[in-house]
């Protein structure tokens, strides 16, 4: 690394920037022959946000979702994004405010388009600073179904695998199965999957094949109020 830095100096001196030794700052991880990235974040945030253009709400609520998703979202579709810690930022069409997932603040059959993507998986581990309850997670979606209206979309996304396991104190594990079984008085619309280490996502029974034979994988479900 010093040595890249003493070859680009000599190069290049200090015609334009300050060039010192002591602002150094190493990125040694980047020389790579394709662009890394997060496939679980990358790949259902562009699913989600794809869906939300398709139901075409007159506006979308997210609770607690990856924050890049709202944002983005909000350049097509007026965006509300709760959070236990909200979020201080400021872009059109976008509001930040505050929601405990375990008490929204909504009526009974109110929200029209509503997402909880890589959420509820952590709800009730502590992790980020809320009190510990091991059934945290279905109070949660007993919350997103009570305020989901008939006929409304939820968008939900979860680690999906061939075993249900907890990764204390980082996330709940879930398989498919489960999850359709504690959302069945929904419809399920649609289901996609992430594969966790390659490919792209898959549909349908295909979907649900493969996550049979994951360990963390990333599963996306859009369901509807009947």
């Amino acid at each position: 690394m010093f040595g890249d830095f003493l070859r680009f100096k000599s190069a290049g001196g200090n015609r334009r920037f300050s060039l010192n030794a002591s602002d150094i700052y190493p990125c040694v991880k980047d020389k790579t022959v394709k662009t890394g990235f997060d496939r679980h974040y990358v790949y259902h945030t562009a699913w989600a946000a794809r869906k939300v253009k398709e139901i075409n709400p007159a506006y979308h609520a997210d609770i607690s979702s990856s924050l890049y998703f709202a944002g983005i979202v909000s350049a097509f579709t007026p965006v509300k994004f709760y959070d236990y810690r909200p979020a201080e930022i400021s872009l059109p069409n976008l509001e930040s405010r505050e929601a405990n997932l375990l008490s929204l603040p909504f009526a009974d059959n109110s929200m029209g388009s509503l997402s909880c993507m890589h959420v509820i998986e952590h709800v009730g581990m502590g992790r980020y600073g809320e009190k510990m309850d091991y059934d945290g997670d279905l109070k949660a979606i007993k919350e997103l179904k009570r305020v989901l209206a008939k006929g409304g979309s939820l968008l939900f996304v979860a680690p999906i695998g061939k075993i249900a396991k907890i990764e204390f104190n980082a996330h709940r594990i879930y398989t498919y199965k489960m999850i359709t079984e504690i959302f069945g008085d929904l419809s399920l619309r649609e289901f996609a999957l992430i594969p966790e280490t390659s490919g792209a996502m898959l549909f349908g029974q295909e979907a649900v094949n493969k996550s049979e034979q994951e360990n963390y994988a990333c599963g996306c479900f859009w369901f509807v109020k009947n």
